[in-house]
């Protein structure tokens, strides 16, 4: 495993990422209603993205036969992450919407995801929402240099857990920096085998809470990319990009 450290002027590139991100998210979720279409709000992202002096990060990701051809993961309902937009995919009220967004600047990567309500939804996935974000920010609470990075997966997990939902166990979050993947990877959960690792100052972490309703099982759609729960059941998402410090977390897409 190797991780990169990253130094005071590199972690400034990355505080321009990120704030730009969630800055173009901001503006995302203004236009997030009933009656727009995904591919809508993916095209906005890019030219926002362009507008801000960046380039998308998932545009082309993966390379070879089947690169992922938007800026945003545009997921709805049971699909847990990695959506294709799509002029055909209409939002409608009661709908859940998940928009996952990479930005790269000066060859530096800043990720997030949100969750949101279209119109009137259920008690049941405003309460799964909630959830997930509140797993992320319970999950970093006492992250630092010198804590452990399975303080994170475990408090997450247990978060998830007690209010009846489950973790997603197949995919995770991931270090960020010069690469939108880096070392290491960062269940949502704890079990047997797990990497632990002790946290530096410097070390850049996408942390992304992937919560379902009912089984933490999915299964990988038709188009290769997108991940749905494997009992058509609801899934949320929830990701900043954060950098540890001496004394705790910066939280780099807030």
């Amino acid at each position: 495993m190797s991780i990169h450290i990253k130094n005071e002027a590199e972690i400034e590139i990355m505080r321009r990422a990120g704030k730009a991100l969630a800055s173009v998210m901001h503006e995302l979720e203004k236009q997030v209603r009933a009656g727009v279409s995904t591919l809508q709000i993916d095209k906005l992202a890019e030219e926002l993205i362009l507008a801000a002096g960046g380039q998308p990060a998932f545009k082309g990701y993966g390379g070879g036969k089947n690169p992922f051809p938007a800026t945003i993961c545009a997921s709805v309902n049971d699909e847990v992450v990695h959506g294709i937009p799509s002029d055909s995919r209409i939002l409608e009220n009661g709908d859940i919407f998940k928009i996952d967004i990479g930005i790269e600047i000066d060859g530096f990567y800043s990720d997030m995801a949100r969750t949101f309500a279209i119109g009137e939804i259920s008690e049941q996935a405003l309460k799964l929402i909630e959830i997930t974000e509140k797993s992320f920010w319970k999950g970093i609470k006492n992250l630092k240099a010198g804590a452990m990075l399975s303080e994170f997966s475990k408090t997450a997990q247990k978060t998830v857990e007690d209010a009846g939902f489950s973790v997603v166990k197949n995919l995770v979050g991931h270090g960020i920096g010069k690469n939108l993947h880096e070392d290491p990877q960062v269940p949502n959960y704890f079990e047997a085998g797990y990497r632990d690792l002790v946290l530096e100052a410097g070390m850049t972490l996408a942390l992304e809470p992937m919560v379902n309703v009912g089984t933490h099982k999915t299964e990988l759609g038709s188009d290769g990319w997108v991940f749905l729960t494997a009992d058509r059941k609801l899934s949320a998402h929830y990701e900043n990009t954060i950098l540890i410090t001496e004394k705790g977390v910066e939280v780099l897409t807030a």
